[in-house]
């Protein structure tokens, strides 16, 4: 364990290099999705929270609380079946619907090339599902400080509703969703089970599953232990974050 060795598979094969190949699998469709998420999810609940119970905010509240209650295997074969029909119509295969790569495609950048856009789909399904957390957690923060003191301060100094929401609103509100989106980050790198399935992506997610199944010990202990690490980053990565956005925490 103190040397990151977790041995053999029941097949003979090395858990290390599994692990190791699919942390950089899971990382392409985690990284991508997760800023996407949040940038749409934190911009979302900013949006609706300055334009509360007007047309856009219960529009775009009633389109996340669907995001939020759809299961990711309806999202994904939902993806799927509208990629397909695309690729119909236009009589080619525009957008992959499987594997990680094209298997005939050799060079660094058609490799690129092709695992980007083998990723576009398996990207919008997570983020489609991913989203929607940001954005109600987002807007319910914002609207319990945009009426605040220190915000109706900054106003009387001069600036104006929307200056004075980014400028100091956001600023303390988005500190508990940065603490979320860190610590979400294990869960995302092995959670993503049925999307790298029906994606046909050999991640972690996949990797976990197939362990648990094939009685491979020391494959589960591996990706127990990544996932321990991740949660130990995340928590890291948390503390620096509000450090960062809360004066207060530096003065101290």
């Amino acid at each position: 364990m103190t040397h990151f060795d977790w041995g053999q598979s029941p097949t003979g094969g090395s858990v290390n290099d599994q692990v190791s190949y699919r942390i950089f699998v899971s990382g392409q469709l985690v990284l991508a999705s997760t800023i996407l998420s949040i940038i749409i999810g934190v911009g979302l609940g900013v949006y609706t929270a300055s334009r509360q119970y007007k047309a856009g905010d219960r529009v775009w509240q009633g389109i996340s609380v669907i995001s939020f209650n759809t299961p990711s295997a309806v999202a994904s074969l939902g993806v799927v079946l509208a990629a397909i029909a695309l690729n119909q119509s236009l009589g080619s295969t525009l957008l992959p619907v499987a594997g990680a790569q094209s298997p005939d495609v050799v060079g660094f950048w058609p490799v690129l090339g092709s695992r980007a856009m083998h990723a576009i789909l398996p990207t919008i399904s997570l983020t489609f599902i991913s989203y929607a957390g940001y954005h109600l957690l987002q807007r319910s923060l914002l609207l319990d400080h945009i009426n605040s003191d220190y915000v109706r301060t900054a106003r009387s100094k001069g600036l104006t509703r929307k200056q004075a929401i980014y400028r100091h609103g956001l600023r303390t509100s988005i500190i508990p969703v940065a603490t979320q989106v860190a610590f979400a980050m294990p869960a995302l790198f092995t959670g993503a089970v049925i999307t790298e399935t029906v994606f046909a992506w050999h991640g972690m997610g996949e990797y976990f599953t197939k362990t648990i199944s094939t009685n491979d010990v020391h494959g589960v202990v591996a990706v127990a232990a990544f996932g321990a690490l991740m949660t130990a980053i995340g928590a890291i990565l948390a503390d620096l974050v509000v450090v960062a956005l809360d004066p207060r925490i530096r003065v101290s």
